[in-house]
């Protein structure tokens, strides 16, 4: 009995839930896996990476705590853009898998706060809850004073760490890094680019466990981001991927809405289109009702899908008014993190 106590391992998980959703798309839409990440698999992951790092059986090692941190759209906004269900649903898979949720509302400028809040939580919980082990999922710089408080208590933290790169569906070039000082700060940073895309463990179940499979157990989830087996268990051998259906690219008569993501010096910036698409890139010569200096980020606008030598693009932009859609916050998201 007293082994036992001493091994026992009790391990906290904190997801910076932007970030964790970034991750989840890229292996859905531009990794060869062709799938989202399973939870479920995740957990069961880190209970046997945390195992191996602590040098201690895997019975020993047990999930206390798990936390899920993001920004969220107002229920009305969420609703005319075809999200209320997808996110409910997304909230009954964390429900299953044990993970408190934690939201804050967006603003016009995305994300405020959420950060902070992780930040103050963890520190918190790791006090009162005494984990042996906190598993941080993030990447920001930001985070860096986090871990050296955590490293004060005592609390041995793993971060789960990607780095990659793609190329987008307007051709443009996307990378995103984990900051080097979370790396530098965490007890055990743990690459999971390299571990996933390592060729010796292509068979690796537990591997494979990471990711959903077959395409029916994604089921109602996979518009959103994230998946669960159900019943809390995944498949060991599962068969090869199942290519997912891939976002829905409007038609290019009918004229699409979004909101202005971004304006850049040289006259250009770019959409976040309503319709489950990438960021399209615009030019001002196409801005129809209002001259390119009057824009602000956050606009609500209308446009047509066009096509320029690098990918879609919005032509024929107009600019809405108030009266003809209400403003919605958009969520940017920066892929390249500063060290």
């Amino acid at each position: 009995m007293a082994t036992a106590q001493k091994n026992f391992t009790k391990i906290g998980i904190f997801y910076d839930g932007n970030f964790f959703l970034h991750v989840s798309n890229y292996y859905q839409y531009y990794h060869s896996r062709k799938s989202r990440i399973s939870i479920s698999g995740l957990h069961d992951f880190i209970r046997h990476r945390v195992a191996v790092e602590e040098n201690t059986d895997v019975r020993y090692c047990h999930i206390v705590d798990a936390h899920y941190f993001r920004g969220r759209l107002r229920a009305q906004d969420a609703e005319q853009r075809d999200l209320l269900l997808k996110e409910r649903l997304f909230d009954e898979v964390l429900m299953r898998e044990g993970v408190t949720t934690h939201y804050l509302p967006l603003g016009p400028d995305g994300e405020k706060g959420i950060d902070v809040w992780l930040a103050l939580e963890a520190y918190e919980l790791s006090i009162y809850k005494q984990f042996d082990v906190l598993v941080l999922v993030a990447c920001d710089g930001d985070f860096r004073p986090l871990l050296r408080k955590l490293n004060t208590l005592g609390t041995r933290v793993m971060l789960l760490a990607w780095d990659f790169e793609y190329t987008d569906r307007n051709n443009l070039q996307k990378l995103t890094r984990t900051a080097q000082v979370l790396l530098d700060e965490a007890t055990y940073p743990v690459l999971m680019h390299q571990i996933i895309d390592d060729r010796s463990m292509r068979n690796d179940a537990q591997i494979n466990s990471l990711f959903l499979y077959p395409k029916e157990e994604q089921g109602m989830f996979s518009g959103f981001g994230f998946g669960s087996s159900g019943n809390g268990h995944h498949h060991h051998s599962p068969p090869a991927p199942v290519a997912p259906t891939p976002p829905h690219i409007p038609n290019p008569d009918i004229r699409s809405e979004g909101v202005i993501q971004s304006l850049k010096e040289g006259g250009f910036g770019f959409i976040t289109p309503d319709d489950n698409m990438d960021n399209v890139f615009f030019h001002f010569s196409e801005v129809k009702n209002r001259n390119f200096a009057s824009l602000h980020v956050g606009d609500r606008v209308s446009f047509l899908l066009g096509r320029n030598d690098k990918g879609f693009c919005a032509t024929q932009i107009m600019v809405m008014t108030p009266e003809q859609a209400p403003a919605q916050p958009f969520i940017p998201y920066e892929d390249s993190v500063e060290e």
